[in-house]
């Protein structure tokens, strides 16, 4: 069975809204504090030395890593959760996918550590990350149509989505500045079969899924 090291409601959460999409069963293993010194930190690198989540160990033993990365082995898989190929929507769904990983997710590796890249001035790398963040998430949000990521059919994409509505700048936010963004993850969030999973990461209350 796949093994998926990673945090409640940290980017660890994408893939295993992904995982849970594609049907692949898999065991997670919380190493919440890895990012500190102490046992969970030792455990995590032990299988990735790099001590980054999400950290996924497949069935032969090797190691996967960054949540792109994952999205495409499991493409390899199931091949409906993104658009045919050779359609317009394919070639967007690339691109996005790309894009969210090198674009949107430095914004948190600068925001939520500045002192180690600011030492003298955190608090004003942390608020110019933010700010170049909601800027992001709204051009992201003229990109998309339909009820999913790229109209009617779910795709990986609306697993991005649906987790990081529940990171800052948080879901009034993104109701009120990106509509599209909003409606999107509320679709995903009535899918019953991600329920489990939802609720496991915060991003939907047991009343909720009710």
């Amino acid at each position: 069975m796949l093994t998926l090291y990673g945090v409640p409601g940290w980017g660890s959460a994408i893939s295993e809204v992904m995982l849970t999409m594609a049907e692949m069963p898999y065991h997670f293993v919380d190493v919440n504090g890895f990012d500190n010194p102490g046992p969970q930190h030792d455990v995590l690198a032990q299988i990735n030395p790099l001590c980054q989540v999400p950290t996924l160990r497949l069935d032969d033993g090797s190691v996967m890593t960054e949540s792109a990365a994952i999205a495409l082995m499991i493409l390899d898989h199931h091949p409906e959760l993104a658009p045919p190929v050779g359609s317009p929507q394919r070639t967007l769904f690339q691109r996005l996918l790309v894009w969210l990983v090198a674009n949107v997710y430095p914004t948190f590796t600068y925001a939520d550590y500045p002192e180690r890249f600011a030492p003298d001035a955190p608090v004003q790398l942390q608020n110019s990350c933010i700010a170049y963040r909601k800027t992001l998430y709204q051009w992201l949000d003229k990109q998309l149509v339909g009820p999913y990521a790229l109209g009617d059919n779910v795709t990986l994409l609306d697993a991005y989505i649906v987790v990081i509505r529940t990171w800052g700048p948080r879901a009034a936010w993104f109701a009120e500045n990106c509509p599209r963004l909003s409606a999107i993850a509320d679709h995903i969030e009535k899918r019953e079969e991600l329920h489990r999973v939802l609720i496991a990461n915060d991003i939907l209350t047991a009343q909720n899924a009710n």
